[in-house]
């Protein structure tokens, strides 16, 4: 990481957080829920490897991409399910 910021958008809000970050970096400064089970339960990343799939997200329009495998770029429309 240089330390340069990278400015994007989470659930509407906008967010820096430092060049080389993951978007699920990105997303816990809005909200600590990535989305909802089928049963309506809050869910978070568990792993942080891209194993659990737990921090699915919508990015620029793509569905079910994992935050904590994404690096973040500038100008990134973030969507969480909650």
């Amino acid at each position: 990481m240089s330390g340069d910021l990278i400015h994007l958008c989470v659930n509407g809000q906008s967010v820096a957080v430092p060049e080389g970050a993951n978007v699920a970096a990105a997303v816990a400064q809005v909200t600590t829920r990535f989305r909802r089970s089928v049963h309506g339960e809050p869910r978070a990343p568990l792993c942080g490897m891209g194993v659990c799939f737990e921090c699915r997200v919508r990015v620029d329009g793509h569905a079910n991409l994992r935050a904590c495998m994404t690096p973040a770029r500038e100008g990134m429309q973030v969507q969480t399910d909650d």
